[in-house]
């Protein structure tokens, strides 16, 4: 299974963050940001957003005099089983904040071993997650993270996934043909999320914006009652804007 090659901005947040923490590992005193903007090629206007959401993970702390050091947060990540946990119990603490802050539920789903996958999600009573009538992965072509997935791969990938997963019709609006599939994944840019207005299920409208790293194809999604729909394309664009410390928990 190969994946597009186009990564996502998140993408490159992350890519961003990823330089600065091994800065700051490497000043264990302390590091400026006029430092850190030096030894990593970032202008201000960059770094300052990105040190901000770093503080705020926890994952860099500032100290008196106003230089950065690691955080609470990878400190206490430690390694082996432990390290797995820890991360595993931030990034549902973060799927946790993404979820209030959307006002809906929210997922992270991952194509492993050519499955789509929903590997971690944070509900509750106000934002109830919506209801698996029919077996995410057999339904890829239907809901917004399968979408999303799908569009990650390159044609071959896709029609892997199609021979064994087949297309059926769940409500009146899911695209069964393989060709208007595809040529809608194509049309799809990467920077927009990938909606679901009532294809997987009639009541239940879904955004999935991707989560690239590596050669992993992923998703952050959200799901809404339909008659939140009006609220559906701002909470698609919150989960976008704010997909960078999730994926970020990922790639540590």
């Amino acid at each position: 299974m190969a994946l597009k090659p186009e990564p996502t901005a998140p993408f490159h947040s992350v890519q961003h963050a990823l330089r600065v923490l091994e800065t700051v590992s490497k000043h264990g005193d302390g590091v400026a940001d006029a430092q850190i903007s030096r030894e990593t090629g970032l202008p201000a206007e960059h770094l300052t957003p990105l040190l901000l959401t770093l503080r705020r993970e926890g994952y860099v702390e500032q100290i008196t005099d106003g230089a950065y050091v690691i955080g609470s947060s990878l400190l206490l990540l430690g390694s082996g089983t432990a390290r797995r946990k820890a991360l595993e119990a931030k990034l549902q603490h973060s799927l946790a904040q993404l979820r209030d802050s959307v006002g809906a539920a929210v997922y992270i789903s991952r194509y492993v071993d050519g499955e789509v996958r929903i590997t971690q999600y944070a509900d509750g009573p106000r934002t109830p997650a919506v209801n698996e009538w029919v077996d995410f992965r057999s339904s890829a072509h239907a809901s917004a993270a399968g979408k999303c997935l799908l569009a990650q791969l390159d044609l071959n990938g896709r029609r892997d996934h199609l021979a064994r997963h087949k297309t059926p019709r769940l409500t009146s609006r899911t695209i069964t043909n393989e060709k208007a599939l595809f040529s809608k994944l194509d049309s799809q840019p990467a920077t927009v999320p990938v909606l679901d207005l009532q294809e997987y299920a009639v009541g239940t409208v879904c955004a999935a914006v991707p989560l690239t790293a590596g050669s992993s194809a992923g998703c952050l999604a959200l799901s809404l009652p339909v008659e939140d729909a009006h609220r559906l394309r701002s909470a698609a664009d919150t989960l976008n804007r704010r997909a960078a410390p999730v994926l970020l928990s990922l790639a540590l």
